[in-house]
Parts: C-alpha cells; structure tokens; sequence
C-alpha cells in the first residue's frame, strides 16, 4: 500500500518540485496539497493522509500552529515540517508541536524519500546530533511547570534504561549507545521501545526534550 503524503506550502513551484519526485516513487503518491495552515486542516478532514510535508512560514495559518492542531489527535498523520535554515527557532517550535522531525527545503531526494519512510515506519527524521545542538540553544524555552510530574514518571525506568535515555538524549545514535554500552543494537532499539512505552512518549526526539525538561541533561549535552 502506498505512501499517501499531503505538501503544505504557499509556494506552488516548491510543491510541484516535490510532486514530481515523489510521484516517480511505487511507494508513494501525493494525494492532497495545501498553500497554508488553515487550508491544509480543511483538507485533513476529508482526506486519509500518512504524512504531512509542512512548510513554516505560510499565510492565515503557520505550520507550527498547524502541526499542534494536527498531532492534536491520538490517531492523525506524521508530520515532517520543512524549514529554510539549520537551528530554526521553527524547527524547535515545530517539535514542540509534534513533529516527527524537520528537515531543510534544499534535502536531496533521496534524504527526503528515506525520511517519508523512516517516519511512516515509526521512526524520528532529525539527526540526533541536530536535535542536541537544537535544544542547546533553545534550552531557556523548554517549560519547567510540569517539571515534577515528568521526574516521577521517569523514576519508572530501570537503571539501564535510563543509562540509555542519557545518551539518547546526548545526541547518539543507537550504535553510538550500543558501542558505549556493549550491547547490541537491537538491544539498544528495545530499551529505546521500552523507554517510550513507559514514559507515553512518541519517538527519540521527545525523550530528548523530556531529558532537558526534567534537567536530566543540561544546555551543552551533559548529565544533569
């Protein structure tokens, strides 16, 4: 079965450049576009969508808005939002929101292709690396009010699995953690399952978030 991606972007020349590769794939097919939030939303009501490309900057309605409202849901599509520049303040918004991850409008195809996958595999789509230097330097905006509750549920995790939420959220990959810890990647792959399932959460990029919200890691990358 096919891919079904929704393109949300105010450009129409951008949108058509991004019909055209993905259309020349067996495993996906656009199946709804969008020039901005509020139109994009209208869509989702009617239309069965995977995953959802979404630009920031868009008339009416921005995509960090957009997103928060889409992801609002239990059951609703994946969401990449797409940003111009590296480190966007956008970028972290668009996390916040609940976004699988963000990638830069001039991605190769290939990159963007394997992240429409990734993501509808179940996956992240941000580079562990760009989701630690994102938090470094948006750090001040994490909020601290539900700092306690977040502390208690991470006390759930046996000792291991939080050794392994550490460095999940230091930015390593599970090789990186797996080589660190001697273990196997597919043994790193079920504590990072078992982390999620515990702390409700949705994929790598917020258990990361989490660790700087509870002060587990500090701005920097190191333990807290």
């Amino acid at each position: 079965m096919s891919i079904r991606v929704m393109l949300v972007d105010d450009q129409v020349l951008l949108r058509t450049g991004f019909r055209m590769v993905l259309a020349a794939q067996p495993d996906m097919e656009v199946v709804a576009e969008a020039g901005d939030g509020l139109e994009a939303l209208e869509v989702l009501r009617a239309t069965k969508v995977d995953v959802v490309l979404m630009d920031v900057r868009m008339p009416r309605l921005d995509g960090v808005e957009a997103t928060r409202r889409i992801c609002e849901p239990e059951e609703h599509p994946k969401v990449i939002i797409l940003t111009t520049f590296d480190l966007d303040e956008y970028a972290f918004s668009g996390l916040k929101a609940g976004a699988s991850g963000f990638m830069l409008k001039d991605v190769p195809p290939g990159e963007l292709l394997a992240a429409i996958r990734s993501v509808h595999s179940g996956d992240a789509v941000v580079a562990p690396s760009t989701t630690r230097r994102l938090l470094d330097r948006f750090a001040p905006m994490l909020p601290t009010t539900t700092q306690e509750p977040q502390n208690k549920e991470v006390e759930r995790l046996t000792e291991r699995e939080r050794e392994v939420m550490l460095l999940v959220a230091q930015g390593l990959s599970n090789g990186e953690i797996a080589a660190r810890l001697v273990l196997s990647e597919a043994t790193v792959k079920t504590h990072v399952g078992r982390i999620l399932t515990k702390l409700g959460l949705r994929d790598r990029v917020q258990v990361v978030v989490l660790a700087y919200e509870t002060g587990l890691v500090r701005a920097g990358g190191g333990a807290g």
